[in-house]
């Protein structure tokens, strides 16, 4: 039992919000590129990520899992990413703050995607039973590179100064 759900319902708690979380951040992302700020799904991105991070905590293990890391780094970053956001209204460097904080942000909640696939899918976990061989590594750096560009292109094309005016 997890705060009174059985660990299959938890686990699928867990695996719904951080669902919610990722195509949320993808239209959040998404909306950068068209140089728009969508308030909601930039709220709805940043609830689900944390809760996501933070239910993350929740599930039974005896020692500190890769994905347990990559929720303290989320939440880690989602504080200068908040404060940009909601306390200096993405003025001046906040901007590039915001942006490369939720550019990393998805970029983590998709590599735990990416590692529980390896992890769960048997076919995939075959490949890479550590998760230390080529598959991944080439499955991870791709993610890797792909969020690198979108970031750089996020960069380039989400000024929002006049929203916040």
């Amino acid at each position: 039992m997890i705060l009174g759900l059985s660990t299959a319902e938890f686990t699928l708690l867990h695996v719904i919000i951080s669902v919610i979380a990722i195509v949320s951040g993808f239209i959040v992302l998404g909306a950068m590129y068209a140089n728009k700020y969508l308030s909601g799904w930039t709220a709805l991105f940043l609830l689900t990520t944390a809760l996501t991070s933070i239910t993350g905590f929740f599930f039974p293990n005896a020692k500190i899992t890769p994905a347990q890391v990559f929720g303290a780094l989320t939440l880690i970053i989602m504080v200068p990413t908040l404060v940009g956001l909601y306390g200096v209204h993405l003025r001046a460097a906040w901007r590039w703050i915001y942006i490369g904080g939720v550019v990393i942000i998805l970029f983590l909640n998709v590599f735990v995607v990416v590692a529980q696939t390896f992890a769960k899918v048997p076919v995939l976990h075959a490949l890479a039973p550590t998760a230390s061989e080529p598959p991944f590594l080439i499955s991870e750096l791709v993610v890797l590179v792909i969020f690198g560009l979108l970031g750089i292109l996020a960069l380039i094309k989400f000024h929002p100064e006049r929203q916040f005016a």
